[in-house]
């Protein structure tokens, strides 16, 4: 059973699972997360950039944070592409701080702690690069690359290195992943998928259906059914 909430941290969500046994597909997002899972402790989730398979062992408990776009790296004190497509334990990125974490969390830690972890963190790297979020918020809206990047007062190239290092991948990646979720939330709402392409920026519906194969590994209607 998989369960999510907003955090206390603004604009972070928090969510809990309990494994079955069976693979859960998760879909990219260009956030990274904060895990504990009670087989292997404090993790964390780097941005993908394709869906992830997560098998975990049957009855296997998850609490994960997952941070805003952009703010991951102040949080964990990495750039987002160093942690690219990875799942690490939290002390090779923290060390001894992981260690006092996990003890000052115990053996069950709970979704405040998790998130009152985070936001220490954030506050001592002096809050995330504002960047971040102006940056999601542009392209997340539809908005192309090139105006993105006029917007924020940089060049394609110069914003091209920032969103690698915010969100891990390059603009146009993150522009893909940001439109294939609007995608599937207008149609997990009931919209048709041929409006869904139409008002989403693709040529059609087979161009819809191209994308989110290949950034979810499954067509369209496989997702919907989950």
């Amino acid at each position: 059973m998989y369960q999510e909430r907003p955090a206390a941290l603004p604009g972070a969500v928090l969510w809990t699972a309990t494994s079955d046994g069976a693979p859960s597909r998760v879909l990219p997002d260009g956030c990274l997360d904060l895990l504990w899972s009670s087989r292997a402790g404090l993790l964390v989730a780097g941005p993908d950039r394709t869906a992830h398979l997560s098998v975990s062992a049957p009855g296997e408990r998850w609490l994960g944070l997952r941070l805003p776009p952009g703010v991951g790296p102040a949080v964990f004190g990495v750039p987002a592409d160093a942690l690219r497509d990875a799942r690490v334990p939290l002390e090779s990125l923290w060390g001894r701080a992981a260690r006092e974490a996990a003890e000052r969390l115990g053996g069950r830690p709970t979704g405040v702690g998790l998130a009152a972890l985070a936001a220490d963190r954030l506050a001592a790297a002096g809050g995330p690069d504002p960047l971040g979020a102006r940056v999601a918020g542009l392209l997340g809206a539809g908005r192309p690359v090139a105006e993105a990047a006029a917007e924020v007062g940089l060049t394609p190239r110069a914003l091209h290195r920032r969103c690698r290092t915010l969100f891990g991948y390059g603009p146009k990646t993150l522009a893909r992943i940001l439109r294939m979720r609007r995608a599937l939330a207008l149609a997990r709402a009931g919209t048709p998928l041929a409006e869904v392409a139409a008002v989403g920026g693709y040529a059609d519906q087979a161009h819809l259906s191209r994308d989110v194969r290949d950034l979810a590994g499954v067509p369209p209607a496989v997702l919907l059914r989950g």
